[in-house]
């Protein structure tokens, strides 16, 4: 299964001759360098670009253009490389964007030469950069791995290649975007219209772009929402999918033909009517001078209303990130200089006595005092943009995407489709405690959960006993099952349960209630051993019919849908053989449709030693109370996680499982 990376995340790879495709929407300048240990490059050999497309196992393209395939042969790579970083650059002149900001996030996929993916990495918060280190691929202890990078230089190829310890930086960067210009028009011209049919599916194509519109897609196996090969629109910044390819540079240069003219050609804008892009975005009409504009729901590039609003919300959580680092940085520079002054100004034995010492004090405290009011100045106004855009998408997200106390939950019918992507709860900084961002995971899920029920000291100061924290554990797992199960379509999604004590009865009442878990709560040694080796057993039938190529050679009582066990009370009830079972379904289970959902405190197996550290591992650890255990690998932040719950006294979660189970029922 693919990994979606994000800034900063690396991932394993298993095959050494890979493709890295990307899809930028606009043409851009694709090359790349190889580095030794420590990152630096030894000369102009050592960078393939359009000049220069080949080296040693690596090929790049010989043209700017929206999209590329660049060839990667790990073996052939020379044993003084240990790292290939892949670049991007918008093309200098013309009539092109000079700068990242101006365009949709450019996409890299690193795939197997048959385009099976296995990661990918939208670039987004770039601005005024137009050059980007977009991933590297890198050599660690004998292995190779790939590392999202998104490092961006508004100074160009030729800034990047000096930071990467390039001499011959500047002349290097002439020279290929002076390779680049030969070949630049070739690159981007559209293919003129052939036929008339061609035309008409053109023109007719357009209108499915309005603000509530969203063209043909489907739903590939890593939730990704991909446009159908036939989608006239090109690359249009489809995060999350390599676009599909096509002549025509992301709607720049298409059919649009006036009134009584069939034939006549004329550019359309495909980007969304509210995106904010390019230049800096003016005031609405209506608002006062200086007023920025009103927040819209859906305000972000996407084939589709879903997709435009996860969107939106990644990049509410970059904005939150980056800000608050911003202000962060800015308090511990008042900080060091605040003491640098100070030290200054005592390190004379004069200046400590009388009034000079005084007012030194007094003036490097005035300095940092007016500095960190700046800082938190520019924070809040920051904080209360986001507010207000938060304001404005939570009562528009779909019930995937949404908390158990909005209204949309009232009105929940079963999906037809798989969402995107499943809310798991909230995330904050301390510094702005009420504004919540959603925290989104893709779906299918490629990683277990683990409901920490350990006792822990909570944020506030405060201690919960060891049973009211496991009985929000399993309150936690159920409201989370409960998600899972209503945002499947009927039939595509089956929970399992291991009680093996019987003490989550209270916990499990609404899944078992309503009717909607696939057997009764497996209870006792022999349940768990039950319910084990049936799963462990489907994982080796799907997994041997995936790689034997004969995935419709499945048994035919085989249940296909995707499958999610709920542990309890882990590791009691467990002998070595279940254990080893667990492991193997944590590991192998999510590339094949089994997930788990561990409800446990690590403590309790605390006698396994270091034996089931790869398990924890594994699984995504999430709290029944809020905690901030989730670290940022972009900026370093804590985040405060905190569950998604259902309101006190309501009744939508017994309301959605039963539409849940009657939609199971008709479908049977």
């Amino acid at each position: 299964m693919a990994a979606e990376l994000v800034r900063g995340q690396n991932h394993p790879l298993s095959q050494m001759r890979l493709e890295i495709r990307v899809a930028a929407g606009k043409p851009v300048v694709a090359a790349a360098t190889l580095g030794d240990e420590h990152g630096r490059i030894h000369g102009v050999a050592w960078v393939a670009h359009p000049g220069t497309p080949t080296l040693p196992g690596l090929e790049v393209s010989k043209q700017a253009a929206a999209d590329h395939r660049l060839a990667v042969d790990l073996d052939a790579m020379p044993e003084a490389v240990h790292r290939v970083s892949v670049l991007l650059a918008l093309p200098l002149g013309g009539d092109g964007p000079a700068r990242f900001g101006a365009v949709a996030a450019p996409f890299v996929a690193v795939t197997g030469l048959d385009g099976t993916e296995v990661a990918s990495y939208t670039i987004t918060g770039l601005d005024a950069e137009s050059a980007v280190v977009a991933l590297e691929l890198y050599r660690r202890q004998g292995a190779w791995k790939v590392r999202a990078v998104g490092q961006g230089y508004a100074g160009g190829l030729a800034e990047l290649l000096t930071d990467q310890g390039l001499p011959q930086a500047t002349h290097l960067a002439g020279g290929i975007n002076e390779a680049v210009a030969h070949g630049l028009a070739r690159s981007v011209a559209a293919p003129p219209p052939r036929t008339p049919d061609a035309d008409r599916t053109r023109q007719t194509a357009t209108p499915a772009l309005g603000p509530e519109g969203s063209g043909s897609t489907t739903q590939g196996a890593s939730g990704a929402v991909a446009p159908q090969p036939t989608s006239p629109y090109g690359a249009q910044g489809t995060p999350g999918a390599v676009a599909p390819q096509s002549g025509y540079d992301g709607g720049a240069a298409a059919v649009n033909p006036p009134a009584g003219d069939q034939h006549a050609a004329g550019p359309i804008d495909y980007s969304h009517p509210r995106r904010q892009t390019g230049a800096p975005p003016q005031p609405a009409p209506s608002a006062p001078p200086g007023q920025p504009v009103r927040p819209v729901a859906g305000d972000a590039t996407g084939w589709s209303m879903e997709e435009r609003l996860y969107n939106q919300v990644w990049g509410m959580f970059e904005d939150l990130a980056r800000t608050m680092a911003a202000y962060r940085s800015a308090v511990d520079f008042a900080d060091s200089r605040m003491g640098k002054e100070l030290d200054q100004a005592l390190s004379d034995p004069r200046s400590r006595i009388g009034g000079q010492g005084d007012a030194a004090r007094e003036a490097a405290q005035a300095k940092h005092a007016q500095l960190v009011d700046q800082a938190r100045a520019a924070l809040d106004r920051d904080l209360d943009q986001l507010t207000a855009e938060c304001e404005v998408v939570e009562p528009a997200l779909p019930p995937a995407f949404a908390g158990w106390d909005n209204p949309v939950w009232h009105g929940y019918r079963v999906p037809m489709e798989i969402p995107m992507a499943l809310r798991l709860g909230d995330l904050h900084l301390p510094e702005s405690p009420e504004l919540r961002i959603p925290m989104l995971v893709r779906l299918p899920l490629e990683r277990g959960l683990w409901i920490d029920s350990g006792g822990a000291e909570s944020l506030d100061g405060s201690f919960t006993d060891s049973h009211e924290l496991r009985r929000l554990a399993l309150d936690t797992a159920v409201a989370h099952a409960a998600r899972l199960l209503a945002v499947y379509p009927a039939g595509e999604f089956a929970v399992h349960v291991i009680d093996p004590a019987g003490s989550a009865a209270q916990a499990l009442v609404p899944l078992v209630h309503t009717g909607v878990l696939a057997a009764p709560p497996a209870v006792g040694a022999a349940g768990v051993t039950d319910v084990l080796t049936r799963l462990t057993q489907r994982v080796d039938l799907v997994q041997m019919a995936v790689r034997g190529g004969a995935a419709d050679s499945l048994p035919p009582g085989l249940d296909t849908a995707e499958q999610l066990l709920i542990v309890n009370d882990f590791p009691h009830g467990f002998d070595d053989r279940a254990v080893t079972q667990l492991r193997y379904l944590a590991d192998e289970g999510p590339s094949v449709g089994v997930h788990l959902m561990m409800v446990a405190d690590r403590e309790d197996a605390a006698g396994y030693g270091p034996l089931l550290d790869p398990l924890w591992r594994s699984l995504m650890r999430l709290t029944p109370l809020p905690d901030d255990h989730l670290a940022d690998p972009w900026v370093g932040h804590a985040w405060t996680y905190e569950p998604s719950r259902v309101p006190p006294g309501s009744h939508v979660l017994r309301q959605v499982l039963t539409e849940v189970a009657t939609a199971r029922t008709k479908h049977r």
